[in-house]
């Protein structure tokens, strides 16, 4: 946030949301359009009512490798236009930080490491993808084909 601030990006950034523009942030991108952060100081872009939490590195006395990073499969827990022709798709996860969605209706996937967290949501012309689709083969391919033709 810091450095959007810095250059002047976080009014251009809200003029285009309030315009309607489609915006999709991923794995960062995702988390810098929430309320907060743990990670710092300064308020989040606000575009989702969401806050980034740090990972814990033991659950229920189990030892947790934080980043968390791997291929996973994500679980959708409603329909949306991003994860069309998509079937039993994985995608790439690298992150210490992981986003929880307060209003249930943005939430679009969840996954779990050591605790549930909100893999992707969406909210009015906002998309945030925790995991990341460049990294992410043929899978991504079709999230960002999706993205282009159907926002």
């Amino acid at each position: 946030m810091n450095q959007l601030n810095k250059l002047n990006l976080t009014p251009v950034l809200n003029k285009k949301k309030e315009e309607g523009v489609s915006i999709m942030g991923v794995c960062l991108g995702a988390q810098l359009m929430c309320k907060g952060s743990e990670e710092g100081k300064l308020p989040g872009l606000g575009f989702v009512d969401a806050y980034v939490k740090k990972f814990p590195v033991e659950v229920n006395g189990i030892r947790k490798k934080v980043p968390h990073m791997g291929w996973d499969h994500v679980s959708p827990v409603k329909d949306s236009k991003i994860f069309s022709e998509l079937r039993d798709a994985r995608f790439y996860f690298v992150h210490s930080y992981y986003i929880h969605c307060e209003n249930q209706s943005d939430i679009l996937s969840i996954n779990s490491y050591g605790v549930d967290f909100h893999s992707a949501y969406e909210r009015d012309n906002v998309l945030g993808l925790q995991f990341h689709p460049e990294k992410s083969h043929k899978f991504g391919k079709q999230i960002y084909k999706n993205f282009i033709d159907l926002y």
